[in-house]
């Protein structure tokens, strides 16, 4: 949606922002009192096991998988290991390349092998995709659906405009899955770390992004979004296939995955998050390609440094969309002064979603930090509760503050007025954003 308006006629996208603006507006949580247990793991066990949804599963493997250049080539891996089923559901579905070999190759070989592969994507975030690709599958037997199409009627209809798929799922043999935020997407083909960005285009630059592959009981969590999901779009009827095989534990870590939709009145993974803040005692660490923090989640940030967190944001210096770079940083001001430490990358387009709390509490997913992954959205993430996970992601985001530059307070008190302005009028579309 970002990007939706750029395709409007003015007339139309004033129409738009006028009929979302009046129906939309940031959720309350109401958070509870923090337990304060010794341990800073039973304390968001503590959290976690308060909130409603899905439940926790215990026993899981959790590797994180950085960028494109692991990502890629683990996914590859899974799909052609593949002896029952492939089922993926991305916001962009791109015929993409991995160690010189094509996804539609791959998935051809596949449904030859007789392995069922089912694909639910984005309507408008795989507008780009070409139609040839996607004939070609179907043909040789593969299931697709496409999430709300576009199509004129929709710019009538606001709310089913907005209405986007933004999850990245791959499921494999109903045993190992993926989550996070890479997107079956072309850019992270891209070269690995150029330097500085050529033309300022995101287009051709790096793109930093995290995944993870899962192994274990929260494997099936993640199918069962998928097949909800399929249901809900009508998706053609799905061979009859062992979707829900009998999982072993391989690992120590407790995974909760959290599916948000739009209209919902319990945002489950914002009330994760922002538990998760109210509890924290030691330190708070993230990355966000979108940072378009509702009032809530700036002030809890801002309350947690106050009381002596080590609070520390990794926020893109690029983006896609030059208004939400400009509506979050409009918030770095507030932020700056409460002790909260601001990095942003350099030389990369950041895309990643990945928090982590007190090295007890972690999050991979496709939620952003913004209005839009809270009312909009369908989002999935998986929240980790393990410090083996934690330290995987703090180990991340230590590298990404290695190729980031630090704002400080005084150096962004002494921004230009033409910043100071574009943040004034991008704070108009923060809803949308």
């Amino acid at each position: 949606m970002r990007r939706v308006l750029s395709f409007l006629p003015p007339a139309w996208a004033a129409l738009v922002c006028l009929a979302l603006a009046a129906c939309v507006s940031e959720p309350v949580v109401v958070l509870p009192p923090s337990a304060r247990s010794a341990d800073p793991l039973q304390e968001q066990i503590s959290v976690d096991a308060a909130l409603d949804g899905v439940k926790p599963t215990a026993g899981n493997k959790v590797t994180i998988l950085r960028n494109g250049t692991e990502t890629f080539p683990a996914l590859f891996a899974a799909m052609a290991a593949a002896r029952d089923t492939i089922n993926l559901e991305y916001y962009i579905f791109e015929d993409v390349r991995s160690g010189g070999k094509g996804l539609g190759d791959l998935l051809l070989r596949k449904l030859g092998e007789g392995v069922a592969v089912n694909i639910s994507y984005d309507g408008y975030g795989s507008l780009p995709t070409k139609p040839a690709f996607l004939d070609r599958l179907r043909q040789a037997g593969a299931n697709l659906v496409i999430y709300h199409p576009i199509n004129a009627a929709d710019v009538v209809d606001p709310a089913k405009l907005n209405d986007r798929d933004h999850r990245k799922i791959m499921v494999i043999d109903g045993r190992v899955a993926f989550v996070g935020g890479v997107n079956l997407d072309k850019v992270y083909e891209n070269p690995h770390w150029a330097g500085a960005i050529p033309g300022g285009d995101p287009a051709t630059a790096f793109w930093r992004d995290t995944d993870a592959r899962i192994d274990g009981p929260a494997v099936a969590d993640l199918q069962r979004l998928f097949l909800e999901d399929w249901a809900h779009e009508k998706g053609p009827p799905l061979p009859q296939r062992s979707y829900f095989p009998r999982l072993d534990t391989p690992g120590t870590q407790v995974v909760r995955v959290i599916g948000s939709s739009p209209g919902e009145d319990r945002p489950l993974y914002y009330r994760a998050f922002l538990n998760a803040v109210h509890a924290a005692r030691r330190s708070i660490s993230l990355s966000t390609g979108f940072f378009t923090p509702t009032h809530q989640e700036r002030e809890e940030l801002e309350r947690a440094a106050r009381r002596g967190v080590a609070v520390r944001l990794v926020l893109p210096s690029v983006s896609g969309s030059p208004s939400a770079l400009a509506v979050g940083r409009a918030s770095y001001g507030d932020l700056l002064e409460a002790g909260v430490r601001i990095y942003e990358i350099q030389g990369a387009v950041l895309h990643s979603k990945l928090a982590t709390v007190d090295g007890v509490w972690s999050t991979i997913g496709s939620s952003n930090l913004d209005l839009r992954s809270v009312v909009y959205n369908r989002e999935v993430d998986a929240v980790v509760l393990g410090r083996e996970t934690a330290a995987a992601v703090s180990l991340v985001l230590d590298d990404d503050v290695t190729h980031a530059r630090e704002i400080t307070l005084e150096a962004w008190e002494r921004r230009s007025f033409t910043e100071r302005k574009n943040e004034f009028m991008a704070r108009f579309m923060a809803w949308l954003l």
